[in-house]
């Protein structure tokens, strides 16, 4: 059975969304929580609305895409169960998941090109958190939330 990703982007996001959804097709079961268009929309909205999916266990990755990747990121990352990271190349992707432990995935639609996208979704899906040396480090993340 193919693992459940959650997918939301503002309107600077969704072309880069369909390009993605398209390349992976059945590959992923998509949880697509919007926008489905590039008609105006607010980043925040839909960086709120992944969080509330990985905190209510509908994914347990997700990816975020608006303009830069920033706005929205900041957004998801307001929230406790989220730890979004922007990624614009697989070593960013890597690092994030194996020492951040990052469960959310933050692209940059106007800085990232979707062949380098991919990449760092391939790499991102498939690596594995080290733990260890890193999980005083990655507690600390939720202090203060």
């Amino acid at each position: 059975m193919s693992r459940t990703v959650a997918i939301a982007c503002d309107h600077a996001g969704f072309p880069l969304k369909k390009a993605l959804k398209k390349a992976y097709g059945g590959r992923y079961k998509w949880l697509d929580l919007g926008t489905n268009s590039t008609d105006s929309c607010n980043y925040a909205d839909y960086g709120h609305e992944m969080a509330g999916a990985i905190e209510a266990g509908r994914a347990d990755r997700g990816i975020i895409i608006c303009g830069t990747g920033v706005g929205i990121s900041i957004a998801a990352n307001r929230h406790k169960a989220v730890r979004a990271a922007l990624c614009s190349n697989a070593t960013m992707a890597r690092l994030a998941r194996e020492h951040n432990d990052a469960n959310v995935l933050a692209l940059g639609a106007r800085i990232t090109g979707v062949a380098v996208a991919l990449d760092c979704i391939e790499t991102f899906m498939n690596t594995e958190y080290e733990d260890g040396r890193h999980a005083e480090r990655v507690a600390k993340l939720d202090m203060g939330i």
